[in-house]
């Protein structure tokens, strides 16, 4: 097996960061890893920050990511990228949904969403940027952005040695599975290398 690798999951509630974690583990585990995971909701439910924590390897002690210490962030909103940036490793990867979501202070208008948050992040990490919602609507429903961002979180680890539509199929509810099969193969496919 190989070093101890980390994720981190970021998002707002309803985005389905959780479930998207629990496919990760699942299938990490089915390919022998030890791994531990953490999940905070904050106030999810009212729309704020979500972020799960994946620690994989050998042998794995703890779920909690230091700052600085995350291999990839995969962000299912673009500021929560900026959000968690100090998490990932300098060398590290991110994966960055090309989407908004105005939190609780912007929609009352009491500031406006940021500009610039892809540039900066792209100024000091390797990115891979995509509109994974768009990608779900054109499959036919928007809740699977989740799939397709863990298919981009896939190639962009270079995790295709696991049989991640396999853990798929086992994950979601099975009048799901053919629709998030479709969406894990978008994700993929939209990285590129």
């Amino acid at each position: 097996m190989k070093a101890t690798k980390s994720a981190l999951l970021v998002g707002v509630g309803g985005q389905g960061a959780i479930l998207t974690a629990k496919v990760l583990v699942n299938g990490l585990m089915k390919a022998g890893y030890d791994v531990k995971m953490s999940e905070v909701h904050g106030m999810s439910q009212r729309g704020g920050s979500v972020s799960t924590q994946v620690h994989w390897g050998e042998k794995v002690y703890s779920p909690v990511i230091g700052k600085g210490a995350a291999d990839i962030i995969v962000a299912f909103e673009k500021m929560e990228a900026v959000r968690y940036a100090d998490y990932l490793k300098p060398d590290g990867v991110a994966v960055i949904n090309d989407y908004e979501i105005a939190s609780s202070s912007i929609a009352a208008g009491l500031c406006e969403y940021p500009d610039g948050c892809l540039e900066a992040m792209q100024q000091h990490f390797r990115c891979h940027v995509l509109k994974a919602g768009e990608i779900a609507e054109q499959l036919g429903n928007a809740k699977c952005m989740n799939i397709v961002l863990f298919g981009s979180m896939a190639k962009a680890l270079g995790m295709d040695d696991i049989d991640w539509e396999a853990v798929i199929a086992e994950t979601v509810p099975p009048k799901f599975r053919e629709l998030n099969l479709r969406a894990y193969r978008a994700g993929h496919d939209a990285v590129q290398l």
